[in-house]
């Protein structure tokens, strides 16, 4: 872990960072990184870092900066055409999720 030094800090600043330490149960070193962690939240995405050969890709970001990761390397039309592939013919001769869930829901 590393170490981060805050030179002259002006005494009014240091005195209310320990009120408000105290207010919240904590020492003035878990306060300030209580601070420093909701700033980096809030403020900076976290984007992975890709690791060789990886194939995951950021597609975007969602609430509080966090990255939206797509992962693996086949889009959703890909995965079909291989189910299409594998299942030409649509089943049927099992029930049907709706049918199961009116049983269910009529049972009671």
């Amino acid at each position: 872990m590393s170490n981060i030094s805050i030179k002259d800090v002006p005494e009014a600043w240091a005195e209310a960072l320990r009120q408000r330490a105290a207010r919240n149960h904590r020492s003035l070193q878990g306060e300030l990184m209580a601070i420093i962690e909701a700033a980096l939240v809030n403020t900076v995405p976290m984007v992975p870092v890709p690791t060789p050969g990886s194939q995951d890709v950021v597609v975007g970001y969602g609430a509080g900066g966090y990255p939206i990761v797509r992962k693996g390397w086949k889009t959703v039309q890909q995965v079909a055409a291989e189910l299409r592939v594998l299942y030409p013919e649509p089943v049927t001769d099992a029930p049907l999720g709706v049918d199961i869930i009116r049983e269910d829901r009529d049972s009671r």
